[in-house]
């Protein structure tokens, strides 16, 4: 049993244990229930929570969060239009997002795969100074899909 300073206080019985924190108007936590002797607390565990889940959030709240952004493209993609794209995904790379480029493949363009890679390829190219391929080309139902990644200094 741990007192609320941190003292330890031996092995003692439920009952003892139960009464010491009861004269302290505390609760009495088991904190590693699957010790022998489990490993019991005295302590405010209202006040114990509440400062659980103030950590939780302040955790929280320093925690970046990365959002997933989608840019589509198809097989037969000018070249204008994959300048434009390639910009959109630029500016989702330099706010700290990943980018998930796919190209759908639609009827007869199933038998033209490699069209598709080689326009993805193309568009890792127009990134490359903000971003680098997180996870390469690779087919996924009707669509090929490669995702992209802030590049790391």
């Amino acid at each position: 049993m741990i007192d609320v300073g941190g003292e330890q206080l031996g092995v003692v019985s439920r009952d003892k244990a139960l009464d010491l924190a009861f004269e302290r108007n505390l609760d009495l936590v088991k904190v590693a229930p699957n010790a022998k002797p489990p490993v019991c607390r005295i302590m405010d565990y209202g006040k114990y929570k509440y400062e659980q889940a103030k950590k939780e959030k302040e955790a929280r709240r320093n925690q970046k969060t990365i959002s997933v952004k989608e840019v589509r493209l198809s097989p037969n993609i000018e070249e204008h239009d994959l300048n434009v794209k390639a910009r959109q995904a630029t500016r989702f790379l330099e706010d700290g997002d990943k980018v998930k480029v796919s190209v759908r493949f639609r009827g007869r363009e199933m038998g033209h795969t490699a069209i598709g890679k080689e326009v993805l390829n193309n568009f890792a190219e127009l990134t490359k100074e903000v971003g680098q391929i997180d996870r390469p080309a690779r087919m996924e139902g009707r669509s090929m899909v490669m995702f992209l990644e802030q590049k790391k200094d």
